[in-house]
């Protein structure tokens, strides 16, 4: 009877101008012609696209659709890694964690955030969460007071910009200085861990420009995480910050191994990318991970 009933509203649909087409079991798109581009993508997934605005639009697709994968593919590797803990370096207001928790991740999160106005909304976005705490320091490779360049927005950093950063972004040219607390983050490891059992680390690094600094300033306790996620940048927004092969050599150096790169700016007029997220693991970690894998942490 169901099928009867469906075959029905469907001819009924068709007769008043409309398309019906299966996207997934017990899920239709009803559509007038002329109908959006439906294409399968895995099992259980789907992409619909009007194909003039995709077309036209395909940036902006592509920078959406590639924050989507990156939300989906990090949350797979903490899955696949069984991690208990993530580091937040350049927390700002606390996206990153937020997107953590709407991905379904449990488990502990330690912040940090230098600049005074963005860590005062981090502090409230973290109070009713038990298990994220968050820190008012930068990261570096060494104990000291440093300088930050504060803008608007997310991209205030210890370092100026290069003549292409002030001029692609103008809030950069007029920063706001703040004096910041700059800390070794392997001095700072076992107080902001004393309440995770058995931790499993994962370490994301959003500094502008300064996350080898912030890495480095971990030392031989890299070896204690199982994955990391860096911004790394093919074309330097800021004075002093790594290119791409760069950071890939030292982070490789330390035994991590690149499992997916997602296009974080570009530049509109030539379609050049800019920067990436960076995702790595500690591959022989799989094999000390406990339990089963489709367990969530």
């Amino acid at each position: 009877m169901t099928r009867r009933w469906r075959a029905r509203g469907h001819e009924l649909l068709r007769r008043r101008g409309y398309e019906v087409t299966r996207l997934l079991p017990g899920a239709f798109l009803v559509s007038r012609t002329p109908s959006p581009k439906v294409r399968k993508l895995a099992e259980g997934s789907v992409l619909v696209t009007r194909r003039r605005a995709a077309r036209k639009r395909w940036l902006e697709r592509e920078r959406a659709l590639a924050a989507y994968l990156s939300e989906e593919h990090i949350a797979g590797v903490l899955r696949l890694y069984r991690v208990n803990c993530v580091l937040d370096v350049g927390a700002n207001r606390g996206q990153y964690a937020r997107g953590l928790r709407r991905a379904g991740y449990k488990g502990h999160i330690v912040s940090f955030e230098p600049v005074r106005s963005m860590f005062e909304e981090l502090q409230q976005y973290a109070a009713d969460d038990p298990t994220w705490s968050v820190h008012r320091y930068a990261l570096g490779r060494k104990d000291a007071t440093m300088t930050m360049n504060v803008v608007p927005g997310t991209m205030s950093s210890i370092l100026r910009p290069t003549a292409f950063g002030a001029e692609r972004y103008a809030h950069l040219r007029e920063p706001v200085t703040e004096e910041v607390s700059l800390r070794r983050l392997d001095g700072l490891l076992d107080d902001v861990l004393a309440d995770v059992p058995n931790p499993r680390l994962y370490l994301k690094l959003d500094t502008q420009g300064f996350d080898l600094e912030a890495f480095a300033g971990l030392g031989a306790r890299a070896r204690e995480f199982v994955g990391l996620q860096s911004e790394v940048s093919l074309k330097p927004i800021y004075a002093g910050m790594p290119r791409i092969s760069e950071s890939l050599e030292v982070y490789e150096a330390a035994g991590f191994e690149v499992t997916g790169l997602y296009a974080v700016s570009r530049e509109a007029s030539t379609a050049r990318a800019l920067e990436f997220d960076c995702v790595m693991v500690r591959a022989e970690a799989v094999k000390d991970r406990p339990g089963d894998l489709g367990e969530r942490p």
